[in-house]
């Protein structure tokens, strides 16, 4: 059941209490983890991809609140603007389905020279108090000195380096045109490595603060929630936290004598679980521990598919495409199992349940997992559907 208040909604929980998801500048801990709670990955779900009419009626029938990594560039910038049209049209289809939702981008670890084919606005130039000019960002401007992490990615693809003005150019150009397409979450992927050496997080600092600032006042709940991976526990500064919660792979370990079988454990290699620093919050709050995310991250596939005792693999695969190769009933199993200790081992996590994600290794002729219920709509789904509706019921 619905009940408008202020033009936002509180959500009666199927057999459970009313769920909280107002926010409007500022989001208190609780609403916070109310989505946290109801957070499924939906790659590319605004991109264009494929048509996302089933996906957004699963999100509806499941009651899903925070949709992860909705939009993206992973190099490509080129195609930054067909990728704007797209999520423009399918954030207003989802809002219209759930005011409530919030739709998360990303802005990650890569810049590639696709990039000079990226006009600057001069709004850009105005917001870092530059001179106005006609010209595409800069690629080489982005990089980091003597070489680091040039060609990190492949040929012409690069981690770029939150020191330098022009990264932090791109990445508030890619936060703006985001919020202006509808969007209210950003993850910022793998902060340590984009700020290698950024000393105090002055780079992230300055390029979070522009971004939120911006989103105080064109957002459509004037909040833009930040997070990235932080294989540290958090970044802070002066006790203040830089992320509204973290987020980091789920590290799920291999168990010995049981093919194909996974488990979590606490202090397996860098797990985030009972890590996540405390500090103060972007809204105000204080707390010993940031509520975080662990999601099925994708990487890519071992020469050894299939296989055990690799290390930062799971049998062989990333955690998705472990996970898609696993039988149905016991992906259903271990989504149960995993949502139980994640909440029991560590009450500042919650599990991020696996929506939409590629493969790096397909499952038959499937390279991308689908958790929407098998039909004729969806041809392709994995069935995880009614089970993930069922976990968040209870």
């Amino acid at each position: 059941m619905h009940v408008p208040v202020l033009g936002l909604t509180t959500v009666l929980a199927i057999g459970g209490p009313t769920m909280d998801y107002r926010f409007d500048g500022t989001i208190s801990r609780k609403v916070l983890e109310n989505y946290l709670a109801r957070a499924i990955t939906m790659m590319d779900l605004c991109s264009g991809r494929i048509d996302p009419t089933d996906d957004i009626r699963m999100l509806g029938n499941i009651g899903a609140k925070f949709a992860g990594r909705t939009v993206y560039l992973w190099g490509g910038e080129q195609h930054l603007e067909p990728k704007l049209e797209h999520a423009r049209k399918t954030a207003a289809l989802l809002h219209r389905q759930d005011p409530d939702l919030i739709l998360q981008a990303g802005i990650f670890e890569i810049v590639t020279t696709e990039v000079e084919k990226v006009p600057v606005p001069d709004w850009v130039f105005a917001e870092f108090g530059l001179p106005v000019e006609k010209r595409a960002f800069s690629y080489s401007a982005m990089l980091f000195d003597g070489g680091k992490f040039h060609d990190h990615w492949g040929k012409g693809q690069s981690v770029p380096d939150i020191t330098k003005t022009e990264t932090r150019m791109w990445f508030y150009f890619l936060a703006r045109r985001y919020v202006d397409a509808g969007i209210e979450a950003i993850h910022w992927g793998q902060v340590a490595l984009i700020g290698a050496t950024d000393k105090n997080w002055e780079g992230w600092r300055d390029v979070l603060g522009r971004a939120r600032s911006y989103a105080r006042k064109r957002a459509r709940r004037h909040l833009l929630l930040c997070d990235a991976h932080t294989p540290d526990g958090g970044p802070i500064h002066d006790g203040r936290l830089l992320f509204d919660f973290h987020s980091f792979p789920l590290r799920i370990k291999e168990v010995a004598g049981k093919p194909q079988q996974g488990m979590l454990e606490v202090g397996y290699l860098d797990s985030i679980f009972k890590r996540s620093k405390g500090g103060i919050a972007p809204s105000g709050w204080k707390c010993d521990s940031l509520p975080y995310l662990v999601e099925f991250d994708n990487w890519g596939v071992s020469p050894k598919p299939g296989e055990g005792g690799q290390p930062w693999w799971t049998w062989g695969w990333d955690e998705i495409a472990w996970f898609a190769h696993q039988p149905e009933a016991y992906r259903n199993e271990w989504l149960r199992y995993a949502w139980d200790w994640v909440r029991k081992t560590d009450p500042n996590g919650f599990l991020q349940m696996p929506g939409s994600r590629c493969l790096h290794h397909p499952v038959g002729s499937l390279w991308w997992y689908r958790a929407n219920t098998r039909s004729a709509a969806c041809p392709d789904g994995f069935s995880q559907e009614e089970t993930i509706k069922a976990i968040w019921s209870k």
